[in-house]
């Protein structure tokens, strides 16, 4: 079973076997957790992504996939890059959000990591209301089929930390919203 632990702190400084990208759908880097993460480790990050661009994903990395690089100067091994979706009041996309942590676990798996430091995907520049992406991204790890054994969520701010705090205290929920097992 997975662990899921949650600090308040800095993504780009989280000693791990990958951290999450929380990307645009570019790869070629961004603001916010992109940004930071391409600013800390450096080219080799930016380099390994432009190649993924020439040769599988020259159209961008669609939402709700994933894909690794090296993590260059950062204390990872793998950078996991996935695009979260942009919320939305009249569409429910809770399926693509649920779906970047279900790919992150698969790519890391594939890799062998064991521990993975995740952000809160999609809830800055893209709008996520932070306590329902905590609903879907809690419940998205807890379900996942995984040999990962330390899921982390590194939460930049006290309102992602009390927000995703408090779900995890909740009896489980799927990502979809309806009663699971417990």
């Amino acid at each position: 079973m997975t662990r899921i632990t949650l600090v308040r702190g800095d993504l780009t400084r989280e000693h791990a076997d990958a951290i999450v990208n929380a990307a645009n759908s570019s790869l070629l880097g961004g603001g916010g957790v992109d940004g930071a993460i391409h600013r800390r480790g450096g080219p080799a990050i930016l380099d390994a992504c432009r190649d993924l661009r020439a040769s599988r994903y020259g159209g961008g990395l669609p939402t709700g996939q994933a894909v690794a690089t090296t993590a260059g100067a950062l204390a990872a091994r793998w950078v996991i890059h996935t695009v979260g979706p942009v919320w939305s009041a009249t569409e429910d996309r809770s399926g693509l959000l649920a779906a970047c942590h279900r790919q992150c676990l698969r790519v890391a798996d594939e890799l062998g990591a064991r521990t993975v430091a995740f952000p809160a995907i999609s809830t800055g520049v893209y709008r996520w209301p932070v306590p329902d992406a905590a609903r879907i991204a809690l419940a998205a790890v807890r379900d996942a089929d995984t040999e990962v054994a330390e899921v982390r969520f590194v939460l930049f701010d006290d309102r992602a930390h009390a927000a995703f705090a408090a779900e995890l205290g909740r009896p489980r929920r799927s990502a979809a919203g309806d009663p699971g097992d417990a």
